[in-house]
């Protein structure tokens, strides 16, 4: 690899990439809830009728369908804009409220309405990375982010968490990533090849939703289950829909970092770079010009 394929060659580039294994190589979203929750997630899943699991995942994929539809085509397509993580904390705090007042009963109600503010929150993210939010491939970068849970135990030692999330999901996005792009560059070509573009790109998405879904479900079962640990109340269940959206905002960052310098050095490239960062290989990284 020379110098400068290689962004841990680059002082800047070195500090994101950097930041990037730091956001996404942390403790598993699941671990985070247990320790705020004070008991094992295992206790609440105890406590979990088995036909709110059934329901739950039912709720999770309508969620994160509307989600995808609604917020993604309501954040603004402003490249490189700063993000409002605190905003979407705050009215992910509030939501969470409401919901625990109710319990599971109000899980129909809170979770399409958090998954709305943090799929925006995931956008508004990747808007600030520079990317731009129109692009159909960006909205599916959004998507995936649903798929990190963070680093686990299950994890194999040799393979890194975020890696492991993106291969599961590599044999459905890259064949129809490469459809998009030969797709876009038709855009306006043709009346028919852009409403086949749509459709086509619709299916994909329905498709791309429905895998992270399956993923994202099992998560908030497990948030569910920690919500029902009798110490936690409606203010608990506030303070646990702000480490969500904090989780989910780090691994949007995390991706979008690593996403913008795979489009300046490539894939490979990148992902060799964050695997010796991981591996503690290049944890002494130049600081950037200006500190």
């Amino acid at each position: 690899m020379t110098p400068d394929s290689d962004p841990l060659q680059h002082p800047a580039d070195a500090a994101d990439l950097k930041r990037a294994v730091a956001l996404l190589e942390t403790p598993s979203v699941t671990a985070r809830m247990a320790a705020l929750a004070g008991a094992p997630i295992e206790f609440g899943m105890s406590k979990l009728p088995k036909f709110a699991h059934e329901r739950i995942h039912k709720i999770v994929h309508a969620a994160l369908h509307r989600a995808a539809s609604a917020a993604l085509r309501t954040v603004g397509d402003a490249p490189s804009k700063g993000a409002s993580t605190k905003t979407h904390k705050l009215a992910a705090a509030l939501s969470g409220a409401a919901g625990g007042l109710f319990g599971m009963a109000g899980l129909a109600v809170e979770l399409p309405v958090t998954t709305v503010i943090m799929m925006r929150s995931v956008a508004d993210i990747a808007r600030s990375e520079g990317f731009s939010v129109s692009e159909p491939w960006v909205r599916a970068a959004c998507v995936e982010v649903f798929a990190f849970g963070g680093n686990s135990k299950s994890d194999d030692a040799a393979e890194s968490g975020y890696y492991a999330s993106r291969g599961m999901l590599s044999e459905l996005t890259k064949g129809a990533t490469r459809e998009l792009v030969h797709l876009a560059g038709h855009r306006g070509a043709h009346e028919l090849t852009q409403a086949y573009a749509k459709k086509q790109t619709a299916a994909w998405m329905a498709k791309l939703i429905d895998t992270v879904a399956t993923r994202f479900g099992i998560v908030i079962t497990e948030k569910t289950a920690a919500q029902i640990v009798p110490v936690i109340g409606a203010a608990t269940a506030a303070t646990m829909n702000v480490l969500f959206t904090n989780h989910y905002q780090d691994m949007a960052r995390g991706h979008f970092i690593v996403k913008r310098l795979e489009l300046k050095y490539g894939a490979q490239a990148v992902e060799q770079a964050y695997r010796r960062v991981k591996a503690g290989e290049a944890l002494a990284l130049p600081e950037p010009a200006g500190g």
